[in-house]
């Protein structure tokens, strides 16, 4: 099914009704590479409404149509999340079942699901779509609320500029999630789902369809899952263009056909989510973890990692990297390593920043790449792990045109609710733009506008931008004053 939009959404879409094909990417992982392909770059201006990501990185500057293979390899202890994608994909049910696919099902509808649980608990498994809360956590608040009915939400937006990990699992691995989405449902009693997919994934779009008929054709979904008592149906909900539906209340605000607008808490959607009823809602690599821990155990699970990041992670490393492509990692890995080993360092130019976990977690300068990828580290320093993004910026990207494009696209993703945001980050796009033509500008007016932005947005929109500022004010103080009066 397509998202039914209703009549208060009409022009809000970016890509509502646009057609895709042969447009090109104007992410930020294409705009560090814009120097590669200078009229592709071009042309990911002409068009209107920009597309900022899609999944592309490791080939940018990118464009709708033109995508080959990935590399992808893991470097993890245990492979929990790449087994499959590594050996170039497994599209057919059967063949995943021959795979091993499927087992952890079985065990799940065999286990109490006070035991499904305790067993997401005790494994340490965090959310990998940004914010890193405790998955065990949401599963037993959603599982604890009494009503009549419960959902499962897969936040497939995946809109980080410089993400592609989501896309390659749905698309290499559908069954897997799938599987996934059905073990969760069981455990916190869900019986309908929707996975919210972003429009710029048409390939993922195509899969997923095909992967959720066989399902149903085997008995996966729908009523009595594989001979059992549990019911479970899940559904395709295609976005139309909007960063903000990555915000997992916006996401359920387009499911229901409104304005992708973020929503005031409490009530967490937990206890009133998707059409008010309690609700579980995960990124596409976090449940993709599921079926693994099932099967092995909450302590093998545990036994990878570092500090309070247990597990693994997917890593996207974009194209100024000499081996670009997807990497499962260990929580602990320094960025150092991930810089000179996994990506073999850059194929030009010297490193000016690394941005980890999108455009609203702060650069990262060569000096403190030495700080493991771990939740806490990377908070402590101004960054964020995020959902794994690694786009690297040499040295022929100015600090002043990185802050300029970071705002603009802030400013042309917000998605207007709260004033800081809707009016804040325009203006900082407008002032950091001038500030690229050699305009300088008040340093009083900047501060206020990112106090604002940090104070009052009401969603991590806002307030990541503002993160943003920040990050460049502690560790590119030299560099910025250069636009101040």
């Amino acid at each position: 099914m397509d998202a039914m939009h209703g009549p208060g959404t009409g022009g809000y879409y970016h890509l509502e009704h646009v057609a895709l094909a042969g447009r090109a990417c104007r992410g930020l992982a294409c705009f560090a590479a814009r120097n590669d392909a200078p009229r592709r770059w071009r042309e990911a201006h002409g068009d209107t409404p920009p597309l900022h990501c899609l999944g592309q990185c490791y080939r940018a500057p990118a464009a709708c149509g033109d995508d080959g293979p990935v590399p992808a390899e893991s470097h993890a202890r245990r492979t929990v999340l790449l087994a499959n994608v590594g050996r170039g994909g497994v599209r057919d049910l059967a063949a995943y079942q021959q795979a091993g696919g499927g087992q952890a099902l079985r065990q799940a509808l065999a286990t109490p699901r006070a035991a499904l649980l305790d067993m997401i608990a005790a494994s340490g498994l965090r959310g990998r779509g940004g914010a890193g809360f405790p998955a065990g956590r949401k599963w037993l608040a959603v599982a604890r609320a009494e009503a009549g009915c419960k959902y499962l939400v897969v936040n497939a937006d995946e809109g980080d500029p410089g993400s592609f990990s989501d896309r390659l699992l749905m698309e290499d691995d559908p069954f897997l999630l799938i599987e996934a989405c059905l073990i969760a449902a069981l455990a916190v009693g869900a019986r309908r789902g929707h996975i919210y997919l972003r429009a710029e994934y048409p390939e993922a779009a195509a899969v997923l369809r095909a992967a959720l008929a066989a399902a149903r054709g085997q008995r996966w979904l729908g009523a009595g899952v594989l001979g059992s008592a549990h019911d479970f149906e899940l559904e395709l909900v295609i976005g139309q263009g909007s960063y903000v539906c990555g915000e997992e209340t916006a996401l359920l605000e387009s499911i229901e056909g409104r304005r992708p607008e973020v929503r005031l808490r409490p009530p967490q959607i937990t206890e009133a989510g998707l059409w008010g009823a309690p609700t579980l809602v995960h990124n596409v690599e976090t449940l993709c973890a599921v079926p693994w821990i099932v099967r092995h155990g909450a302590e093998a699970y545990a036994a990878l990692g570092y500090g309070r990041s247990r597990g693994t992670k997917l890593l996207s490393l974009n194209s100024l990297f000499r081996r670009p492509g997807l990497y499962e990692v260990e929580f602990g890995i320094s960025l150092r390593r991930i810089v000179d080993e996994l990506g073999g360092g850059l194929r030009r130019g010297r490193l000016k920043g690394l941005m980890v976990g999108g455009p609203l977690a702060g650069l990262i300068p060569p000096a403190l790449l030495d700080t493991p990828l771990d939740y806490e580290a990377m908070q402590a320093i101004g960054g964020a792990v995020g959902h794994g993004g690694v786009i690297a910026f040499a040295d022929d990207t100015s600090i002043v045109e990185l802050v300029a494009e970071v705002f603009r696209f802030g400013a042309i993703e917000s998605c207007g609710k709260c004033t800081p945001c809707r009016l804040g980050s325009p203006e900082l796009a407008a002032m950091f733009e001038a500030a690229r033509r050699g305009e300088r500008m008040e340093r009083d007016r900047w501060q206020a506008l990112v106090r604002a932005l940090a104070a009052a947005s009401l969603c991590g929109h806002g307030r990541g931008l503002a993160e943003f500022a920040r990050a460049i004010e502690r560790h590119y103080p030299e560099e910025l004053a250069t636009c101040f009066r």
